[in-house]
């Protein structure tokens, strides 16, 4: 186990996000999960916790209500080495109900915000003419990125 993990509270849809999520990443696995024993919150059975990895982060999921519910504050920023693979991740991530925002950025349909980016986004956005670019942008192109950055 890692030691320092992100902790993500859901509203009673933690097994069902991590299946969508395990079934994305190429690199991912089901590392456990918590069922209730009639203790807490829960019903006898139901998933407290479950645990996965997604590209070697491991991350924990909690069904704990409609309390707190996720927002862009936090976001998993994915490093892409082409634009079929920020169109790939894209495409997987707003199925089902996502929702495009700017810049890279998507909420998908559990309320998760993602943002898809090149590799590279650091070093091609230190041009102001990418950066420009970039600030127009929903999901990136990255070869608008390239242009823009050698001018």
């Amino acid at each position: 186990m890692n030691k320092l993990s992100p902790f993500l509270w859901f509203d009673d849809n933690a097994e069902e996000a991590a299946e969508f999520y395990l079934s994305i990443f190429p690199h991912a696995r089901k590392v456990g999960e918590l069922r209730s024993k009639g203790v807490g919150p829960w019903p006898v059975g139901k998933i407290a916790t479950i645990t996965i990895e997604l590209e070697g982060q491991e991350m924990v999921f909690m069904n704990g209500g409609p309390a707190h519910p996720l927002t862009p504050a936090i976001s998993f920023f994915i490093r892409c080495d082409t634009q079929e693979e920020i169109d790939d991740y894209w495409d997987k991530l707003m199925a089902g109900g996502g929702k495009p925002m700017a810049c890279s950025w998507l909420t998908d349909r559990f309320g998760l915000c993602w943002q898809i980016v090149p590799r590279n986004i650091e070093e091609l956005i230190n041009h102001p003419k990418a950066m420009e670019a970039m600030m127009g942008m929903i999901k990136l192109d990255l070869h608008a990125l390239e242009a823009a950055a050698r001018d």
